[in-house]
């Protein structure tokens, strides 16, 4: 019998022959054979050769080579990382080595990806060298990675914050907006709606044309338009019940000579207006030569502005869909256009009589141009604004600036001069008091102590002060023709 040798051991029963062996292994025992193929193979011993179609080696990745006991003869086998039976088509199949690491190495932070005919194990991310060799080490080191980790960490933070407060601001733009009245001023068509990204660029000190008790006025460009934007100073406890009546009133009132207002911005706390830019500054500014702004104005012109601002409040108090109250008169307010045209400005303190009691909670205004009764009393009327429209006369006669004192002022001293039944010539502005004039002049001024009465019930109403007013205009134009 024919045994594997490295399987067989010796028995003394064995020499009865096999019968004793094969009862001890009725299926058989182990049998290896060495064999070749071929026997016309010619090569230097040891040395492995390409298989031909004429040769036994039919798998692709296969190969053949001499055998260690005989040079004539050759063996298959599979070439290097593959495995099979090179005997038969396509019988050496590629190893995957990713599955065998016992086999092949790839260690120390390598990474094994299997291909064709080999493996290769790169470093993991972050590391560099040869993982088969296991010589992959970090690219940074330790404090590197510490140094890095602390930095994303804060940016994370930072990242974090800035999202908690987006929202918070986001939430409080909302906020604003319904708080400010926005669903409601929605439905008005002839009020634009800003956000708070489209005004805030406009705010800068560069382009501040003003302030005030109530706020700062700001000039710049919005689609390609000069506007004034007047910003309510933070911590008044009026802001909003004043911002709420400039829009509803300002929105009700169309009139060439008041201030168009053209829209509003309610996604911040103090909520913004949007006025159209009146180019010339106030009656103030060119009575009293601020910013070096002095024009020479001649009676005509001061006669067309007291008309025309006359005729802007009589719009107010009598014309408009509901009477509006100014409560703030006073050359700040009047703005001039490029034509010296007036226009009324400011509605801050307006009360909407429809919607709000005539007494006012606290006396808002300027107290040079302020009524006494209604500083007395806070009782607003339509004969207060007459009131501060008769100082505005006697400025504009004098080009003195109203100062409210008990010893002296304006007011005082033509309130003096009419109980007295005296001229009040040496009040008048010494460029507009020729000798033709002067009758004209003491009319104004008449007029203007008719406005300023005590008894408010004698004072005339703007409709009467307007039509009085544009009879002067014309009987002096018509003065000036016969001159």
């Amino acid at each position: 019998m024919l045994v594997e040798k490295s399987w067989y051991n010796f028995s003394t029963l064995d020499m009865r022959g096999d019968r004793e062996l094969l009862k001890m292994n009725p299926r058989g025992v182990p049998l290896v054979l060495d064999f070749t193929a071929g026997n016309t193979l010619s090569s230097a011993a040891g040395h492995a050769l390409q298989p031909t179609r004429d040769y036994a080696c039919v798998s692709y990745n296969s190969s053949c080579a001499n055998t260690s006991f005989s040079g004539t003869n050759y063996i298959c086998k599979c070439s290097e990382h593959y495995t099979g039976n090179p005997y038969i088509p396509d019988g050496c199949q590629d190893i995957d080595e990713c599955k065998l690491p016992e086999l092949y190495n790839c260690t120390s932070g390598g990474v094994c990806k299997n291909r064709l005919g080999g493996y290769d194990c790169p470093c993991a991310f972050g590391m560099k060298g040869d993982g088969k060799l296991g010589t992959c080490t970090d690219i940074f080191p330790l404090p590197a990675k510490a140094a890095v980790g602390v930095i994303c960490g804060i940016l994370l933070v930072a990242l974090l914050s800035f999202l908690v407060i987006l929202h918070h601001e986001k939430k409080k733009t909302k906020e604003f907006y319904k708080k400010n009245g926005g669903p409601i001023l929605e439905q008005a068509n002839t009020i634009q709606l800003f956000k708070k990204g489209e005004l805030r660029p406009l705010l800068k000190n560069s382009n501040l044309i003003g302030k005030g008790c109530f706020g700062e006025v700001y000039k710049g460009l919005l689609d390609d338009k000069e506007v004034a934007i007047k910003k309510p100073i933070n911590g008044s406890v009026l802001e909003s019940e004043q911002f709420a009546n400039e829009v509803i009133i300002q929105s009700r009132v169309i009139h060439k000579n008041i201030v168009r207002l053209i829209g509003c911005c309610l996604e911040v706390d103090a909520p913004m207006l949007v006025y159209e830019f009146i180019s010339q500054g106030s009656l103030d500014d060119i009575l009293h030569n601020n910013n070096n702004n002095k024009v020479a104005l001649n009676l005509d012109a001061r006669l067309n502005i007291a008309a025309q601002s006359a005729d802007g409040l009589a719009y107010m108090h009598s014309q408009a869909n509901t009477r509006i109250l100014h409560g703030d008169v006073k050359p700040v307010n009047i703005l001039l256009d490029d034509n010296f045209a007036p226009k009324i400005s400011d509605f801050g303190i307006s009360r909407l009589l429809g919607r709000d009691k005539e007494h006012t909670a606290s006396v808002i205004g300027d107290k040079n141009y302020m009524d006494p009764v209604y500083l007395q009393e806070g009782l607003l009327t339509e004969k207060s604004d007459v009131y501060s429209f008769g100082v505005v006369i006697l400025e504009l006669i004098s080009s003195r600036r109203a100062i409210h004192s008990e010893s002296n002022g304006l007011v005082k001293s033509f309130l003096e001069a009419h109980k007295k039944q005296e001229k009040a010539t040496e009040l008048f502005d010494k460029e507009i008091a020729i000798a033709e004039d002067l009758e004209l002049l003491d009319s104004l001024a008449g007029m203007a102590m008719e406005c300023l009465s005590l008894d408010v019930d004698k004072r005339p109403t703007m409709m009467e002060v307007a039509q009085r007013l544009h009879i002067l205009s014309r009987s002096h134009k018509v003065q000036d023709v016969c001159h």
